[in-house]
């Protein structure tokens, strides 16, 4: 059934005039403006959230239900930080198309999100719905490795997250060590969230007591003549891929 605006494939799909289907992509930050990146399920293709507006739906609304079935997070763990001005397209080669499809259904037309993820990793749940859209997933640069997305959404990757650079959050640098209690107690638990506020507090890093600076995202690997325990390296160490 045609329109001026869009047409429906056996009542399932909207499209517009062009066939392109409206659809989200979600861009989800940490504190250290590292991204969510999820593993394709049951593939070795690494990507973004992102999934098809329904009809009535505005990209707002679908993106934070799209947000809850491949994530399990809901609107009081994020905020939104920008969107994409326009739409963003990607065609899909034919053989990823349905065959009844074909003619019709051209690819994706995209509205991008950026958000910043306000709750816990604790609230990820990658079986929020009983169709799960990845089954693995971990922390990554801003700037992702395209080299494991599908060959055809990569320029639209680009796309959105140059765009969306310029919106990102100035991360904390802030000495969090100076929230310890000022009159020598044990330093609070915010204060010893880093591997270098940690290495200080238990006397570690090198000659002369001083504490050895560590850049962003490094890990600690305690030498043996400190007595650093097992337990002690893997609280110094960066969260890596987390299934």
């Amino acid at each position: 059934m045609h329109n001026r605006d869009s047409l429906e494939i056996l009542g399932l799909i909207m499209l517009d005039r062009d066939g392109f289907r409206p659809n989200v992509g979600i861009i989800l930050l940490n504190q250290k403006n590292q991204v969510f990146w999820g593993k394709r399920i049951r593939t070795h293709s690494w990507q973004f959230p992102q999934g098809g507006i329904d009809r009535g739906e505005t990209p707002e609304q679908a993106m934070y239900r799209e947000l809850h079935e491949e994530v399990g997070l809901k609107p009081e763990h994020v905020t939104i930080i920008a969107r994409t001005r326009d739409w963003l397209r990607y065609e899909v080669p034919d053989r990823f198309i349905r065959r009844d499809a074909r003619g019709f259904y051209k690819g994706q037309k995209q509205i991008w999100y950026l958000l910043r993820l306000v709750g816990g990793d604790w609230n990820l749940n990658l079986r929020a719905t009983n169709h799960p859209e990845f089954d693995a997933w971990r922390w990554n640069d801003y700037w992702v490795p395209l080299d494991v997305v599908v060959e055809f959404k990569r320029g639209v990757y680009e796309m959105a997250l140059t765009e969306l650079s310029r919106y990102l959050p100035r991360p904390d640098h802030r000495n969090r060590f100076l929230r310890s209690n000022v009159r020598g107690g044990r330093p609070s638990r915010d204060a010893m969230d880093t591997p270098n506020a940690l290495m200080a507090h238990r006397g570690l890093g090198l000659s002369g007591g001083m504490p050895m600076e560590l850049p962003p995202g490094a890990s600690y690997d305690p030498d043996p003549q400190y007595g650093a325990s097992a337990s002690s390296h893997a609280s110094l160490t960066s969260p890596g891929e987390t299934h």
